[in-house]
């Protein structure tokens, strides 16, 4: 069950004038605007839980620059690999990314899981940051999709605004078709392993 939506604060206090929370606005905007992008190339399903919008994507599995020995090396997605869900996490106050936090999808189909407690962790994307990773369903479903983010436990500033994400929040998402494919990057160097599959 989806968490009910809350309203993050946004005033004036000693740590943000009026100006400097339109700013922090007009980022928020931008982030809304790539999300925007990314669900009309891909499909998004969104909705508000607790002091966050959360955006729900996927897409063909695909791979992931990692630094390893302090090389970066290319991580192709695994021939099983089939779906990359994607999680974006945006401040329901300000529409910003919202940055260190735990993300875990459940999939089921027909009230049967299909992918349970797989966690997504923060990726670079070149125009949206998410959370996201590889996974393999059985076909394209529909599926339930349950998003769950816990209490984040970095320091927040601001004795006024500093008080949100004090609680784990759910966001169900009905009947969400995802991709079935595998992109590959023939440009990705130098290579790696596979990257993980959650399954």
């Amino acid at each position: 069950m989806t968490t009910d939506p809350t309203y993050p604060p946004m005033e004036e206090s000693n740590e943000a004038t009026r100006d400097e929370l339109r700013v922090a606005r007009e980022q928020g905007d931008a982030y809304g605007h790539a999300i925007g992008a990314m669900a009309d190339e891909d499909g998004a399903a969104t909705g508000r839980a607790g002091d966050y919008l959360v955006a729900f994507v996927n897409e063909d599995a695909e791979g992931m620059y990692m630094l390893e020995d302090g090389v970066l090396v290319w991580r192709e997605a695994a021939p099983e690999a089939n779906v990359h869900p994607e999680v974006a996490v945006a401040d329901a106050g300000d529409g910003r990314f919202v940055p260190g936090l735990r993300v875990h999808v459940d999939v089921s189909q027909d009230g049967r899981p299909v992918l349970t407690n797989v966690e997504l962790p923060f990726l670079w994307h070149p125009f949206l940051y998410h959370y996201g990773g590889n996974a393999k369903v059985p076909g394209p479903g529909p599926y339930e999709v349950t998003v769950r983010i816990a209490a984040p436990t970095f320091m927040r500033h601001d004795p006024v605004n500093g008080k949100r994400y004090a609680s784990r929040v759910e966001a169900r998402f009905e009947r969400v078709t995802f991709a079935n494919g595998r992109k590959e990057s023939p440009e990705g160097s130098p290579r790696g392993a596979d990257a993980p599959t959650a399954v």
